[in-house]
Protein backbone atom coordinates (compact mmCIF):
# COMPACT_ATOMS: atom_id res chain seq x y z
CA UNK A 1 0.00 0.00 0.00
CA UNK A 2 1.16 3.45 -0.58
CA UNK A 3 1.24 6.41 1.91
CA UNK A 4 0.79 9.38 1.12
CA UNK A 5 3.62 12.23 1.77
CA UNK A 6 1.48 13.51 5.26
CA UNK A 7 1.19 10.19 6.43
CA UNK A 8 4.85 8.99 5.37
CA UNK A 9 6.49 12.08 7.08
CA UNK A 10 4.32 11.21 10.25
CA UNK A 11 5.54 7.50 10.04
CA UNK A 12 9.42 8.20 10.08
CA UNK A 13 8.93 10.61 12.56
CA UNK A 14 7.37 7.83 14.87
CA UNK A 15 10.04 5.68 13.98
CA UNK A 16 13.09 8.10 14.82
CA UNK A 17 11.30 9.16 18.39
CA UNK A 18 10.92 4.99 18.88
CA UNK A 19 14.53 4.92 17.92
CA UNK A 20 15.52 7.86 20.02
CA UNK A 21 13.76 6.37 23.22
CA UNK A 22 15.51 2.88 23.03
CA UNK A 23 18.96 4.35 22.70
CA UNK A 24 18.00 6.94 25.85
CA UNK A 25 16.44 3.19 27.71
CA UNK A 26 20.08 1.08 26.88
CA UNK A 27 22.43 4.63 27.92
CA UNK A 28 20.20 4.19 31.25
CA UNK A 29 20.41 0.25 31.70
CA UNK A 30 24.12 1.17 30.81
CA UNK A 31 24.88 4.19 33.35
CA UNK A 32 22.94 1.92 36.44
CA UNK A 33 24.56 -1.27 35.85
CA UNK A 34 27.74 0.52 35.84
CA UNK A 35 27.05 1.98 39.18
CA UNK A 36 25.97 -1.00 40.51
CA UNK A 37 29.38 -3.12 39.69
CA UNK A 38 31.32 0.35 41.07
CA UNK A 39 29.66 0.68 44.56
CA UNK A 40 29.96 -3.43 45.11
CA UNK A 41 33.67 -2.94 44.55
CA UNK A 42 33.71 -0.06 46.70
CA UNK A 43 31.36 -2.01 49.12
CA UNK A 44 33.99 -4.99 49.21
CA UNK A 45 36.81 -2.44 49.69
CA UNK A 46 35.36 -0.82 52.41
CA UNK A 47 34.74 -4.18 53.90
CA UNK A 48 38.92 -5.43 53.68
CA UNK A 49 40.10 -1.90 54.84
CA UNK A 50 38.29 -2.32 58.40
CA UNK A 51 39.07 -6.25 58.49
CA UNK A 52 42.69 -4.70 58.12
CA UNK A 53 42.21 -1.86 60.65
CA UNK A 54 40.89 -4.38 62.74
CA UNK A 55 44.05 -6.08 63.00
CA UNK A 56 46.66 -3.01 62.61
CA UNK A 57 44.43 -1.22 65.29
CA UNK A 58 42.68 -3.15 67.56
CA UNK A 59 44.41 -6.68 66.86
CA UNK A 60 41.14 -7.85 66.70
CA UNK A 61 40.93 -10.63 64.32
CA UNK A 62 39.56 -13.33 62.62
CA UNK A 63 39.41 -17.11 64.11
CA UNK A 64 37.50 -18.69 61.48
CA UNK A 65 40.54 -19.34 58.75
CA UNK A 66 40.71 -22.39 57.30
CA UNK A 67 43.26 -24.11 59.75
CA UNK A 68 46.33 -26.10 59.60
CA UNK A 69 48.28 -28.92 61.63
CA UNK A 70 50.73 -27.81 63.16
CA UNK A 71 51.47 -31.62 64.99
CA UNK A 72 55.30 -32.83 63.79
CA UNK A 73 54.28 -36.26 61.29
CA UNK A 74 56.77 -38.55 60.05
CA UNK A 75 58.50 -37.77 57.17
CA UNK A 76 56.97 -40.10 54.96
CA UNK A 77 53.38 -39.14 55.82
CA UNK A 78 51.58 -37.15 53.26
CA UNK A 79 50.50 -33.61 54.21
CA UNK A 80 46.85 -33.21 52.15
CA UNK A 81 45.22 -32.94 55.62
CA UNK A 82 45.37 -29.62 57.57
CA UNK A 83 43.69 -28.65 60.90
CA UNK A 84 45.21 -25.75 62.92
CA UNK A 85 47.06 -22.69 62.57
CA UNK A 86 50.27 -21.88 64.09
CA UNK A 87 52.97 -19.37 64.10
CA UNK A 88 55.17 -22.48 64.48
CA UNK A 89 53.94 -24.11 61.61
CA UNK A 90 56.72 -25.81 59.39
CA UNK A 91 57.00 -26.61 56.32
CA UNK A 92 59.02 -28.15 53.35
CA UNK A 93 60.83 -26.89 50.57
CA UNK A 94 61.56 -28.69 47.84
CA UNK A 95 65.54 -27.36 46.78
CA UNK A 96 64.35 -28.09 43.18
CA UNK A 97 67.46 -25.73 42.86
CA UNK A 98 69.90 -27.87 44.48
CA UNK A 99 68.99 -30.77 42.22
CA UNK A 100 71.36 -32.68 42.42
CA UNK A 101 72.98 -32.66 46.08
CA UNK A 102 76.48 -33.64 45.53
CA UNK A 103 77.90 -31.97 48.69
CA UNK A 104 76.56 -31.60 52.51
CA UNK A 105 78.13 -29.43 55.35
CA UNK A 106 76.61 -29.14 58.41
CA UNK A 107 78.86 -26.59 60.52
CA UNK A 108 79.62 -26.83 64.24
CA UNK A 109 77.31 -28.92 66.28
CA UNK A 110 75.03 -29.82 63.47
CA UNK A 111 74.52 -33.60 62.51
CA UNK A 112 73.15 -36.10 59.76
CA UNK A 113 71.90 -39.42 60.65
CA UNK A 114 70.18 -42.33 59.19
CA UNK A 115 66.88 -43.68 59.25
CA UNK A 116 68.09 -46.27 62.38
CA UNK A 117 69.71 -43.06 64.07
CA UNK A 118 72.96 -44.10 63.36
CA UNK A 119 74.81 -40.21 62.71
CA UNK A 120 77.00 -40.27 59.59
CA UNK A 121 79.96 -38.31 59.12
CA UNK A 122 80.52 -35.81 56.33
CA UNK A 123 82.61 -37.97 54.14
CA UNK A 124 80.69 -41.16 54.60
CA UNK A 125 77.56 -39.07 53.87
CA UNK A 126 78.84 -37.16 50.37
CA UNK A 127 79.69 -40.70 49.05
CA UNK A 128 76.27 -41.86 50.06
CA UNK A 129 75.37 -39.22 47.56
CA UNK A 130 77.01 -40.47 44.65
CA UNK A 131 75.10 -43.71 44.43
CA UNK A 132 71.75 -42.78 42.29
CA UNK A 133 70.31 -46.44 43.44
CA UNK A 134 71.25 -46.07 47.16
CA UNK A 135 68.35 -48.91 49.13
CA UNK A 136 68.50 -45.66 51.97
CA UNK A 137 64.97 -44.20 51.48
CA UNK A 138 66.15 -40.62 53.50
CA UNK A 139 69.31 -38.98 55.54
CA UNK A 140 67.83 -36.33 57.93
CA UNK A 141 70.48 -33.48 58.57
CA UNK A 142 69.86 -31.42 62.02
CA UNK A 143 70.83 -27.55 62.56
CA UNK A 144 71.14 -26.44 66.13
CA UNK A 145 70.93 -22.60 66.85
CA UNK A 146 74.00 -21.00 65.58
CA UNK A 147 75.07 -23.92 62.80
CA UNK A 148 73.49 -24.40 58.94
CA UNK A 149 73.25 -27.27 56.33
CA UNK A 150 75.08 -26.13 53.35
CA UNK A 151 73.56 -27.46 50.65
CA UNK A 152 76.44 -27.53 47.40
CA UNK A 153 77.89 -24.82 49.84
CA UNK A 154 74.52 -23.04 49.90
CA UNK A 155 73.25 -22.33 53.57
CA UNK A 156 70.25 -23.55 55.04
CA UNK A 157 68.27 -23.28 58.49
CA UNK A 158 66.31 -26.25 60.86
CA UNK A 159 66.06 -29.25 59.12
CA UNK A 160 67.32 -30.76 55.59
CA UNK A 161 66.19 -34.04 54.32
CA UNK A 162 67.70 -36.24 51.62
CA UNK A 163 65.41 -37.93 49.76
CA UNK A 164 65.92 -41.33 47.66
CA UNK A 165 62.98 -42.39 46.02
CA UNK A 166 65.20 -44.61 43.61
CA UNK A 167 65.22 -41.86 40.85
CA UNK A 168 68.04 -40.15 42.32
CA UNK A 169 68.47 -37.59 45.56
CA UNK A 170 66.66 -34.67 46.50
CA UNK A 171 67.12 -32.26 49.25
CA UNK A 172 63.97 -30.53 51.49
CA UNK A 173 64.35 -28.03 53.85
CA UNK A 174 62.27 -28.09 56.77
CA UNK A 175 61.73 -24.73 58.47
CA UNK A 176 59.42 -22.30 60.05
CA UNK A 177 56.79 -20.41 58.25
CA UNK A 178 58.08 -16.99 59.42
CA UNK A 179 61.78 -18.04 58.42
CA UNK A 180 60.39 -19.51 55.28
CA UNK A 181 58.47 -15.93 54.32
CA UNK A 182 61.29 -13.81 55.14
CA UNK A 183 63.57 -15.79 52.40
CA UNK A 184 61.20 -15.51 49.90
CA UNK A 185 60.28 -11.46 50.30
CA UNK A 186 64.17 -11.12 50.12
CA UNK A 187 64.44 -13.57 46.95
CA UNK A 188 60.90 -11.85 45.49
CA UNK A 189 61.24 -8.18 45.72
CA UNK A 190 64.25 -5.93 46.33
CA UNK A 191 64.73 -5.34 50.03
CA UNK A 192 65.32 -1.27 49.30
CA UNK A 193 61.85 -1.20 48.13
CA UNK A 194 59.20 0.71 50.55
CA UNK A 195 58.49 -1.16 53.37
CA UNK A 196 54.79 -1.28 52.93
CA UNK A 197 55.53 -3.01 49.57
CA UNK A 198 57.85 -5.74 51.52
CA UNK A 199 54.98 -6.34 54.17
CA UNK A 200 52.43 -6.98 50.85
CA UNK A 201 54.54 -8.89 49.59
CA UNK A 202 55.08 -11.15 52.84
CA UNK A 203 51.03 -11.25 53.34
CA UNK A 204 50.95 -12.63 49.70
CA UNK A 205 53.84 -15.37 49.89
CA UNK A 206 52.64 -16.43 53.28
CA UNK A 207 49.56 -16.99 52.27
CA UNK A 208 50.63 -18.85 49.03
CA UNK A 209 52.29 -20.62 51.11
CA UNK A 210 49.37 -21.86 53.47
CA UNK A 211 47.45 -22.90 50.29
CA UNK A 212 50.06 -25.47 49.72
CA UNK A 213 50.41 -26.92 52.60
CA UNK A 214 46.73 -27.66 52.03
CA UNK A 215 47.77 -29.20 48.34
CA UNK A 216 51.42 -30.47 48.74
CA UNK A 217 53.43 -30.66 45.42
CA UNK A 218 54.20 -34.32 46.53
CA UNK A 219 54.40 -36.59 49.70
CA UNK A 220 58.26 -35.41 50.21
CA UNK A 221 57.43 -31.39 50.08
CA UNK A 222 54.79 -28.79 50.10
CA UNK A 223 56.29 -26.48 47.03
CA UNK A 224 59.34 -26.07 45.73
CA UNK A 225 62.35 -23.26 45.70
CA UNK A 226 61.97 -21.82 42.27
CA UNK A 227 59.85 -19.31 40.93
CA UNK A 228 57.32 -22.57 39.35
CA UNK A 229 56.41 -21.52 42.75
CA UNK A 230 57.62 -18.69 44.91
CA UNK A 231 61.66 -17.86 44.78
CA UNK A 232 63.22 -19.70 47.83
CA UNK A 233 67.13 -19.22 48.97
CA UNK A 234 67.43 -20.07 52.30
CA UNK A 235 69.39 -17.46 54.38
CA UNK A 236 70.97 -16.37 51.51
CA UNK A 237 68.17 -13.62 50.96
CA UNK A 238 66.64 -13.13 53.97
CA UNK A 239 67.55 -9.33 54.73
CA UNK A 240 67.53 -7.05 57.86
CA UNK A 241 64.07 -5.40 56.19
CA UNK A 242 63.01 -8.50 54.87
CA UNK A 243 62.61 -10.20 58.18
CA UNK A 244 61.75 -6.72 59.54
CA UNK A 245 58.51 -6.90 57.27
CA UNK A 246 57.72 -10.45 58.26
CA UNK A 247 57.77 -9.64 61.68
CA UNK A 248 55.41 -6.72 61.15
CA UNK A 249 52.87 -8.83 59.31
CA UNK A 250 53.52 -12.13 61.58
CA UNK A 251 50.68 -14.86 60.96
CA UNK A 252 48.00 -12.61 58.41
CA UNK A 253 47.35 -13.69 55.66
CA UNK A 254 44.50 -12.99 52.90
CA UNK A 255 41.27 -15.05 53.42
CA UNK A 256 38.24 -15.69 51.06
CA UNK A 257 34.78 -17.03 52.01
CA UNK A 258 36.72 -19.17 54.86
CA UNK A 259 39.60 -20.33 52.84
CA UNK A 260 43.31 -19.15 52.41
CA UNK A 261 43.75 -17.59 49.23
CA UNK A 262 46.48 -18.73 47.04
CA UNK A 263 47.95 -15.00 46.29
CA UNK A 264 49.50 -15.03 42.89
CA UNK A 265 51.75 -12.46 41.95
CA UNK A 266 54.05 -11.51 39.61
CA UNK A 267 56.70 -8.86 38.90
CA UNK A 268 54.62 -6.45 36.43
CA UNK A 269 51.24 -6.14 35.63
CA UNK A 270 51.71 -7.40 31.57
CA UNK A 271 53.31 -10.47 33.39
CA UNK A 272 50.61 -10.64 36.06
CA UNK A 273 48.01 -10.85 33.36
CA UNK A 274 49.55 -13.36 30.88
CA UNK A 275 51.01 -15.90 33.83
CA UNK A 276 47.90 -15.69 35.84
CA UNK A 277 44.81 -13.81 34.04
CA UNK A 278 42.65 -16.96 33.84
CA UNK A 279 42.98 -17.96 37.88
CA UNK A 280 41.67 -14.45 39.10
CA UNK A 281 43.11 -12.14 40.98
CA UNK A 282 46.98 -11.13 41.16
CA UNK A 283 49.57 -8.89 42.73
CA UNK A 284 52.02 -6.49 40.34
CA UNK A 285 54.97 -6.32 42.55
CA UNK A 286 56.24 -3.28 40.82
CA UNK A 287 52.01 -2.25 41.05
CA UNK A 288 52.85 -3.01 44.94
CA UNK A 289 55.92 -0.87 45.46
CA UNK A 290 54.34 2.30 43.25
CA UNK A 291 51.59 2.32 45.34
CA UNK A 292 53.38 2.27 48.41
CA UNK A 293 55.21 5.47 47.19
CA UNK A 294 52.26 7.45 47.18
CA UNK A 295 51.38 6.77 51.01
CA UNK A 296 49.44 3.52 50.69
CA UNK A 297 49.66 1.19 53.80
CA UNK A 298 50.25 -2.99 52.63
CA UNK A 299 46.33 -3.72 53.47
CA UNK A 300 45.12 -1.07 50.75
CA UNK A 301 48.06 -2.12 48.34
CA UNK A 302 46.51 -5.90 49.04
CA UNK A 303 42.91 -4.48 48.48
CA UNK A 304 43.51 -3.21 44.94
CA UNK A 305 44.68 -6.91 44.18
CA UNK A 306 42.52 -9.10 45.80
CA UNK A 307 39.53 -7.81 45.58
CA UNK A 308 36.58 -9.44 48.11
CA UNK A 309 39.41 -11.12 50.20
CA UNK A 310 40.27 -10.07 53.82
CA UNK A 311 42.79 -10.33 56.21
CA UNK A 312 42.82 -13.06 58.99
CA UNK A 313 45.41 -13.68 61.41
CA UNK A 314 46.54 -17.18 62.29
CA UNK A 315 45.36 -19.01 65.34
CA UNK A 316 47.43 -21.65 67.33
CA UNK A 317 45.82 -24.38 68.71
CA UNK A 318 43.52 -24.08 71.39
CA UNK A 319 43.16 -19.75 70.87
Amino acid sequence: MRLRAPNALFFLQGLLAFGLIVVIANILLISINSFRETTARNQLMQLFLESSEAIEEDKSVSKTAKVVSSQPAPYSALHSSVDVHSFSLDLRVGLISQTPPIQIKVTDSGFCMLPSGRVVNEQTLNNMLKVRNNQISHIECVATANSRILVNNKPYVSKVYLVNRGNGWIAVNQLSLEDYVASVVGAEMPSLWNMEALKAQAVAARSYALAHIARPANKDFHLGDTTRWQAYRGISSQTSRSIKATQATKGIVLRYKGGIVESLYASTADISLQAHGHLGASMSQHGAQNLARRGLKFNEILARYYTGASLAQLQSRGN
